[in-house]
This record gives C-alpha cells, structure tokens and sequence, in this order.
C-alpha cells in the first residue's frame, strides 16, 4: 500500500506592485526627471539629425576645393596635352603629390574623354572614369556623394583649362566617405556627454525644486490637498464670521459668503486692492493693518463689526469680522430695559407716597384737597404725553420720546422739546430715525447728568415743501472740544466707560453711517450757554403724497 504523497508547500510570492506615486514631491519629482529626459533626448536628436548633412556638405566642398586648386596648378593642362598617361608620367605624379598633400582619398585627372591620366590605383590609369564626368567636361562644377571603384566617397569635380581657356580635361577629388561616417560617429560621444551632464543638472534642479515643494505642501498627496481645498471652501463659505485673505501687496486673495454680505462686496472684487473695494473709513483702516489692535470696533453699512487682523508668513493678512449689530441693539435695549426698571421702581415709590398722602388726606377728611392732588399728579404725565404726540406724529418716535422723558425725569434731568418741533407720520424709515434720536438722546444724557440745572432739548422739523428732516439735540454738559469733534463720530472712540454687556464708542458712529446712507450728515458744534449741539439733516427722510403735491409738516397738501 503506497503513502499519499503530502502536497508540495507553495512559496510565498511577493509581488511588486510599480503604481503611480502618492506624494506630490514624488510625483513632481518624477514628472520632471521624464520632462528633462526627453528634452534632452530630443535635443540631442535634433542636434544629430543636421550633422551628418553638414559633414557630408563640408565633405564635398573640401573635395571641391581640393579640386579647384590641383585644376589651377601651371603647367597642368600643358602635361595633360603633350604626354601620355602612364604611373610614371608627370600628370600622375603631381597628382599624388597632391593627393598625400591634402589627405584626400584620390586626385584623378582626366581628359576630355574620361580616360584617367592619374589615380591612386595605377592599373586604372589609361582607363575610362567608372561615374559620368560630362558635367564637369561641359566646364560645370560638381559635388556630390557617389559610389566609384575605390568606394563610396565625397566627391568635387571641377573643369580643367589650358592658357586659352578651353576645356582640356577635368580634374576629380573624393574624401573617403568612411571618414565622415567616422567624425560623425565621433562626435557623438561628446554629445552623448554633454546631454548627460545637461540631464544630470536638470535632475539635480528638480530635486531641489520638488524638496522645496515637498516642505511647502508638508509631503501631501495632491488627493490631500484636493481634500483640504474643498474642507477649506466648505467651511468658509459655511461660518457664520466673514474671512478677508490679503496678499503682501494688499489685494484680496480670499472673499467668503459672509464677508460679502457685512462689507458689501462681491465675488468679483476678489485680487482687486482693497483700498479700491472699501470706502476710506475705519473698516478700511482696520483690514489693512493701519489701526491695529484686538476685537476692534467699526461700522460698515449701518453693521456693527468687530474685527481682529492676523498677519501672515508671506506678508499678508487674514482678518476676521463678526456681526455685533443685533448684540448692540440687544445691549442698548437692555439699557433702556433697565433704565425703565429704575424708573418704573422710582415711580412705584412715588405712587406708594402718594397713595399714603392720599390716604392721609381722606382720613383726615379733606376731600377737596384730595382731589386736587390726584388732579395734579395725573395731569402731569398726561401733560408729557399729548405734548410729544401733538408735535411729532409718528407713533415709534413718539413712544420713545415719552419713555426717555421717563427716564430723563428719574435721572435728574429735564427733557424738552423745542419749539419749533413738528414732524408728520410719513416716514420712509422709522426704525432707522429711532436709533439715531434714540442715541443721540442716550448720549445728551450721560453729559447732562451732574451739570448745573441738567436739561436736554430736542427738536424735529419737516422742512417746508421738501422730504428733508433736521434733527438737533443739545445738553448742558462740558461740550465737545474742536479738534475731538471728528473723533466722537469713530468707531470705539469713547470717553466713557463700557459697561460690562458691550463696548462704547458705536452710538455716534452708527448715528452718522445711518444719516450718511440717506444722503445726510451728523455734525456736533457747541451750544449756546455751554454744551453740545448734535444736527442731524435727512435729505429723503419723508415719502411724497401719492398724487405727488408737496405736503405741509403737518402732512396736509398745500
């Protein structure tokens, strides 16, 4: 009974798998290696191909030459006609006198019959020229590469004459064509050479160059790069935080969604400067460099933006922007939140006094004075109220002016409106006239507070036939002084301290950016008897009437 035979054990076969490199600095590199590779070879075949022609040509002028001068030797055609060809005679000796002379292959001279009169081989002599010599026997030159008794050569016939200028024979010159093979063979190492050293430096160069790219790129591969490039895309045109990439020449490398939208630029304006882009103005400024500092306040298009600006290894920057506008308005709201809370806590104190006045005097049984207490109490508030909505028929505006009458009142401090206060209810933005009186208020009344008979006066008036609306404030504190009157209308410029929920310097400035926008202007001057004057002009602050008659201020057509 035979064994089974145990199955033969198969080697482990390791393949190599030659692909396509990763990296890019393998891939750059290599791409580059078969660039100058080919560059070289192709050189080198270009150079080639036009040697052996300009080999042969020099060949056969050297032939020619050869020719022209052995045909003008004197005394030549004088021997041609008074002897007979024979080795010894003196044709064939001058001949190879000649020919040893200049190293040429042979020096045949013939008649005007083709019969050779000299040749290297002197058994041919007597013999009839084995290729046509009809052309140089008609008095032309000739060269050419043709095949003879001694072989292949370059060849150079020329007339021969005698002293009258006749055609007595011919005379032919051939370079072996073995030797021009041979320095065309021999040139070719020496090219070989110098496109060796020629693809030897270009390898070198594009070593470095793809080292150089391997640290600029940290050795990814280009599917990485495509990766972080579309990652990169994805997430700055997703935040909700506008991204301005600058070069070292100040112009826009990199333009996201959002920064678009806060400054009001477009796509387009990408690799333009971006003084070109951007109004002159504190944002401006802040982009490129020339205010610097962290979480910087400014305002573009009526947006509070806060900024911050990290400058690159190439020169360049990238800055930052975050919307602030909704946090602003919310902090402001906040103030005037807590501003009615003190005040409604101060009128809750002062309605608790009354009330004991009140009930005192009903105790003690004086109704007449009771009731002209409650009289006068009431018709103080309600004194306020129909005077601000008699002379400013807007109901927003007029809401705010009895809220900040409210508080003013609580602060200590005396808020009026003018006289020649009237404003009709045809506002094209109210909201916008809102923030600016609303500020302007706000600001008049942290001046006023702890001067001497603490007073702010506001007035609104519709100018007469027009849509403009001028709006003035004044207050009774220290004033502006002339060369910081400019400075009060910059972003984050402040004198006084921030509170904790936000930054100060942005009222005034989103005051002028929203008088600017309807074509207007914010000025401060002083006021008369010490203080500050804030005017405000809207140019287009109205609507017109439907049927487009120009309106009173009262709203009537006229």
């Amino acid at each position: 009974m035979s064994a089974a035979i145990p199955p033969r054990p198969r080697l482990a076969a390791t393949r190599w798998r030659i692909g396509w490199p990763r990296r890019v600095f393998s891939q750059v590199l290599l791409m580059q290696l078969a660039i100058a590779t080919g560059v070289t070879v192709l050189a080198t075949g270009l150079f080639l191909a036009p040697l052996g022609s300009q080999l042969d040509d020099q060949a056969m002028r050297r032939a020619l030459a050869i020719a022209q001068t052995t045909a003008a030797r004197p005394g030549l055609a004088e021997a041609l006609q008074d002897t007979r060809p024979s080795p010894g005679g003196p044709v064939q000796t001058e001949a190879e006198r000649i020919r040893r002379a200049t190293g040429a292959e042979y020096v045949v001279i013939m008649d005007r019959n083709g019969v050779r009169w000299s040749h290297t081989a002197p058994r041919e002599i007597g013999r009839h020229v084995s290729t046509d010599p009809s052309e140089a026997l008609a008095g032309r030159e000739v060269m050419q590469i043709d095949q003879g008794t001694l072989g292949r050569s370059a060849r150079g016939k020329v007339p021969l004459r005698d002293a009258d200028g006749h055609v007595v024979g011919a005379v032919s010159v051939g370079i072996a064509y073995e030797t021009v093979r041979g320095r065309l063979v021999g040139a070719v190492p020496g090219m070989l050479a110098y496109a060796g050293g020629a693809l030897a430096v270009g390898a070198l160069a594009a070593y470095l160059v793809s080292r150089r790219l391997q640290r600029r790129t940290h050795d990814l591969a280009f599917s990485d790069i495509s990766a972080l490039l579309a990652e990169r895309e994805a997430m700055l045109h997703g935040i909700r935080e506008g991204v301005v990439a600058l070069d070292a020449r100040g112009r826009v490398r990199l333009l996201n969604d959002e920064a678009q939208r806060l400054l009001d630029l477009r796509a387009e304006d990408t690799g333009q400067p971006l003084e070109s882009v951007l109004p002159p103005g504190r944002t401006a400024d802040v982009l490129t460099g020339r205010v610097t500092g962290a979480d910087l306040l400014t305002v573009s298009g009526g947006r509070v933006l806060v900024a911050n600006r990290m400058p690159t290894d190439d020169g360049g920057a990238v800055a930052t922007l975050r919307d602030r506008t909704e946090l602003e308005r919310l902090g402001r709201e906040l103030d005037g939140t807590r501003g009615l809370i003190d005040a409604l806590r101060a009128q809750d104190h002062e309605h608790a006094n009354r009330m004991h006045t009140l009930l005192g005097l009903l105790e003690l049984g004086l109704h007449e004075e009771a009731t002209e207490f409650i009289t006068e109490a009431v018709g103080v508030h309600r004194a306020t109220a129909e005077q601000v909505t008699e002379k400013v028929h807007d109901p927003l505006l007029a809401a705010l002016l009895v809220g900040k009458a409210t508080v003013a009142t609580e602060r200590g401090v005396s808020l009026v409106l003018g006289e020649d206060t009237l404003l009709p209810d045809r506002l094209v933005d109210p909201p916008g006239l809102v923030t600016i009186v609303g500020n302007l208020i706000d600001n008049a009344l942290d001046a006023a507070t702890g001067s001497p008979d603490p007073r702010v006066e506001v007035a609104l008036r519709a100018d007469e036939g027009t849509r403009t609306v001028r709006l003035r404030v004044a207050d009774t504190g220290p004033g502006v002084p002339a060369d910081r009157r400019d400075l009060v209308f910059t972003e984050g410029w402040s004198t006084k301290e921030p509170p904790a929920h936000r930054k100060r310097g942005i009222g005034l400035a989103l005051v002028r950016r929203l008088a600017e926008r309807q074509g207007g202007s914010a000025q401060v001057s002083d006021r008369a008897g010490g203080g500050a004057e804030f005017t405000v002009v809207l140019p287009e602050a109205l609507t017109e009437e439907p049927g487009g008659a120009p309106l009173t201020a009262t709203g009537e057509p006229r």
